[in-house]
């Protein structure tokens, strides 16, 4: 595949963050970072019950793009240089039968929003995480607050078999964990029904050759297990990328957080506090995708979905659009 060497920007904005990133894409497409921003806004909160964008929560997330884009002002006026802006939203924006006044919302700050399908979005993400590990069978597990992407294939290629999940970290909780800290039989149901979804597809990519390809977790459930992990106070992307996690190291993260209550969960180091009342479905989500898979452990990567946004922009695809 080959690039158009200049500056990029893209915009994620999921059901519980939103993020930006800017970078400088080679020819060869290397990806050299100039800023990353990262905001937990909760676009989703409520959209699996009512099926609408709330205004408040519209609000927040405009509030947040609208910091962004001073960020890109900013950066312009001081290297002369400015980025092509990409800007997708993905699960919570699918759900909602409001999706185009948000997008009108975000449209009066000069962002044109692209509301992507679950498998465009699976393949952006394959195309981000892949970037880490060229050349490698790999299946990517992204896990969202709405949906959890899994794309299996050879890092660098065309994904062979992809599927997004209308399974996420906020959707889980809503739907299944109502106490605090949840109760075991709420947790049960909801790692049946994870479990449940996950299981024939695994088998499919076992099927296609892919049963011992690297697991590859990205997005922000996977990194907190190794912050916590590793009681990071400071967050260290360096550290945390390429990170190998191991099933009992996983176990032991989900245990600190099921056992305490909201209150409690938002003081364990290395956790935002913002992502604990969603953080437990994560872990069970995490846990159930290796059970799943027949893993013992998974690689973390902080390339994800903003890098393949990038990397699809500067291939000359259209926003939000992959080959």
């Amino acid at each position: 595949m080959g690039y158009i060497a200049g500056r990029y920007a893209a915009l994620d904005i999921g059901t519980v963050t939103c993020r930006l990133l800017v970078a400088d894409v080679g020819a060869a497409g290397e990806v050299s970072v100039l800023a990353k921003r990262y905001a937990i806004t909760n676009l989703g909160q409520g959209v699996d019950a009512t099926g609408r964008l709330s205004e408040e929560a519209m609000g927040r997330v405009r509030a947040t793009v609208a910091s962004y884009m001073e960020t890109l002002a900013a950066l312009q006026a001081e290297t002369g240089v400015p980025a092509k802006l990409t800007a997708v939203a993905t699960s919570a924006a699918r759900d909602a039968e409001n999706a185009d006044e948000f997008r009108a919302m975000l449209a009066g700050l000069g962002v044109t929003l692209a509301v992507i399908p679950g498998q465009r979005e699976a393949a952006l993400s394959f195309l981000g995480a892949g970037s880490a590990f060229a050349g490698e069978p790999v299946v990517v597990v992204d896990i969202g607050g709405g949906s959890t992407e899994v794309v299996g294939g050879i890092a660098g290629a065309d994904p062979q078999l992809a599927r997004s999940f209308d399974i996420g970290c906020r959707r889980v909780t809503e739907r299944f964990l109502h106490a605090d800290p949840p109760a075991p039989d709420e947790l049960a149901a909801a790692r049946q029904w994870t479990y449940g979804q996950f299981a024939p597809y695994f088998q499919k990519l076992r099927d296609a050759g892919l049963g011992g390809a690297r697991l590859v977790a990205v997005a922000g459930t996977a990194t907190t297990v190794v912050s916590v992990r590793d009681a990071m106070e400071v967050y260290d992307s360096a550290r945390v990328h390429k990170s190998q996690v191991t099933r009992s190291q996983l176990d032991e993260v989900y245990r600190r957080f099921a056992s305490v209550p909201l209150d409690a969960r938002r003081t364990i180091v290395g956790l935002d506090p913002g992502r604990a009342p969603v953080i437990v479905a994560g872990m069970v989500i995490l846990q159930e995708v290796l059970e799943a898979a027949g893993a013992d452990s998974f690689t973390v990567s902080e390339s994800d979905i903003l890098e393949g946004i990038i990397l699809n922009a500067a291939a000359g695809f259209p926003s939000g659009g992959c080959d």
